[in-house]
């Protein structure tokens, strides 16, 4: 069985202490690819580095909406300089966030197009964070759209049913973190079960999210994606042989590691 992590923040300082053992396990696990999702320049410019450390490991890399109002002058420059860098396979996290008031709002767009355009430049996927603010996500998606293909996923998706059906009509994939297997979440267990065969993934957002029934530990960690396989193999009627191996040829299509 193989299994691939689509999301996580391998270089918090959380896994300073074992992230030699943090990667061992997720390959014990059956975890054969974890994307390292850079945050901030540093926090990207940190993930390059550990993807060409670890044979396992992919970057992304990008400005988090909540870190843009922190971004220096050039750090959207190293950013793009990063994203032809070795084993680089995707743009962000980006997006737009209400729920925190980090980032003024126009600032939050502004990078999130950003992100976008240079996806459509540079034939990279992005990565896409929303937090109470759909409408706004699909707004910009659809303007950009305007402009050309898009390719990025929605990343530990909680939005609407109606929000995902639209994200994927604009051509994006849509990924389930630890939150869809808490004992609460069955309205998004439904709307997982409705994605597309060849439009779902899987993720941590390690070290935060820990899926059930690991909620109570931390840090998150790449291993445990595979009870969100379970869960969601579960919700859709599968074994999870069968997702693992259909969400892992997912990831590979949409991030192409071997480009």
């Amino acid at each position: 069985m193989r299994l691939f992590d689509t999301h996580c923040h391998l270089d918090d300082e959380q896994f300073d202490s074992n992230r030699d053992d943090i990667v061992q396990r997720a390959v014990q696990a059956g975890v054969g690819t974890i994307l390292a999702v850079g945050t901030t320049a540093d926090s990207s410019l940190a993930s390059v580095g550990l993807a060409q450390q670890y044979e396992t490991v992919l970057a992304a890399v990008g400005v988090q909406p909540n870190y843009c109002a922190e971004a220096a002058a050039g750090d959207w420059d190293k950013v793009v300089e990063l994203a032809n860098s070795p084993r680089v396979v995707a743009l962000g996290e980006t997006g737009l966030d209400r729920y925190w008031d980090h980032t003024p709002f126009d600032v939050q767009e502004d990078y999130f197009d950003r992100h976008i355009q240079l996806s459509q430049r540079r034939d990279l996927p992005f990565i896409v964070h929303l937090r109470d603010c759909e409408e706004d996500i699909l707004r910009m998606l659809r303007e950009a759209r305007l402009r050309g293909a898009l390719q990025g996923v929605m990343h530990s998706y909680t939005g609407s049913a109606a929000g995902a059906a639209a994200c994927i009509e604009l051509g994006l994939y849509v990924s389930f973190a630890g939150m869809v297997t808490y004992k609460k979440s069955d309205e998004l267990r439904e709307i997982a079960a409705t994605i597309p065969d060849d439009r779902i993934l899987l993720e941590t957002d390690a070290p935060y999210l820990s899926p059930h029934p690991k909620r109570g530990q931390r840090p998150n960690e790449p291993a445990l994606v595979v009870h969100t396989a379970t869960c969601l193999a579960e919700a859709r009627g599968t074994s999870l042989e069968s997702f693992a191996e259909l969400t892992t040829a997912n990831a590979n299509r949409l991030f192409k590691p071997s480009r």
